[in-house]
């Protein structure tokens, strides 16, 4: 085989295996491997990827059932794609605080199962914001370089500038004296 026809084939393998790996998930056939959780506060969210690792890239029809302190029951619930990303869904508020056990499933072509015990709690509110604090005066000769502009740097900033004008006034004569 000459080394042209070595390349084209080469180059051949080359495509067919890049079209390999960039083959719509929608070539997917088989289970969906999911990953429940709590959300922290009285929700449930998945994680929906195919079996293979890939992830989700169309919307799934997800069924949550949960069972909870006491016996109560909730669902099914359809879950609603979140705005996390692709294969991520969320429950919303659904469980009262305590612990359940919950499953979540999805339907043909794709089916999966999941189950997770959850801890639901009461959803917290966020922190009161600090109270202000009065600002105070810097002391004499502190350098307050909010209150002067940041006006500190300026001396520095002639020196070096002063530094280069000295350097080239006397580069130039130097320069002067070699060519001639």
């Amino acid at each position: 085989m000459t080394r042209t026809w070595q390349a084209i084939a080469a180059a051949l393998v080359g495509l067919a295996l890049a079209f390999l790996a960039t083959t719509p998930a929608a070539a997917h056939t088989g289970k969906l491997k999911l990953t429940v959780a709590g959300d922290g506060a009285d929700g449930v969210t998945v994680q929906a990827v195919y079996a293979d690792g890939h992830r989700l890239d169309k919307v799934v029809r997800l069924t949550l059932n949960a069972t909870g302190p006491d016996g109560r029951r909730v669902g099914p619930v359809q879950l609603e794609p979140a705005a996390e990303g692709q294969g991520f869904y969320a429950s919303g508020p659904i469980l009262s605080p305590g612990r359940w056990r919950v499953t979540v499933s999805a339907p043909a072509p794709h089916r999966g199962e999941a189950s997770a015990q959850v801890e639901a709690r009461t959803a917290q509110s966020p922190p009161p914001a600090p109270a202000p604090v009065a600002a105070t005066a810097p002391a004499a000769g502190t350098g307050d370089t909010a209150r002067d502009g940041g006006a500190r740097w300026w001396p520095l900033a002639l020196a070096g500038l002063g530094l280069a004008v000295l350097a080239v006034a006397v580069a130039v004569p130097l320069a002067r004296r070699r060519r001639a």
